[in-house]
């Protein structure tokens, strides 16, 4: 979405289901257009929103839904049965909630949050949590980049 001009406002709340198409060939690489005086120039925009003016005001809270494979869920409940080894804290809660959570989204839908699973590569990367440690994290992380990108 793209609003321009003096209190222009944009907003986006779709919910996108699957995940986002490749962009076309004739697309790709081309400059964006040059924007006239005060306006905007957008050579490929797939989703997101655009907002340019005084006072010009843009919300972005689409969720994307991924498709997730049976795989991701077996990793998942793997490593949330690893997580019962570690010693109890605010952090493996946390982990543990996000990890249910999309746990719960495949189950019933075949489809994760793209924001949650981003959220759990972060923590589960590089150390970034105790949970990294477990040797079925980083099965996780492996699933969800493939997924994410």
């Amino acid at each position: 979405m793209v609003a321009s001009g003096e209190g222009a406002s944009a907003e986006d709340r779709s919910l996108r289901i699957g995940t986002p198409a490749p962009l076309p060939a004739s697309v790709e690489g081309l400059a964006a257009p040059a924007p006239v005086p005060g306006g905007i120039g957008i050579g490929a925009m797939t989703g997101g929103v655009v907002a340019s003016g005084k006072g010009a005001k843009a919300v972005s809270a689409a969720t994307r839904m991924i498709d997730a494979s049976p795989d991701l869920h077996a990793t998942i409940s793997a490593l949330r049965e690893q997580l019962t080894v570690l010693a109890p804290t605010d952090e493996v809660a946390t982990v543990d909630a996000q990890l249910a959570a999309a746990e719960e989204e495949i189950s019933e839908t075949r489809q994760v949050s793209g924001d949650r699973l981003r959220w759990l590569r972060e923590r589960l990367s590089l150390g970034a949590t105790a949970a990294a440690g477990l040797a079925s994290a980083a099965t996780v992380v492996q699933a969800i980049d493939q997924l994410v990108g």
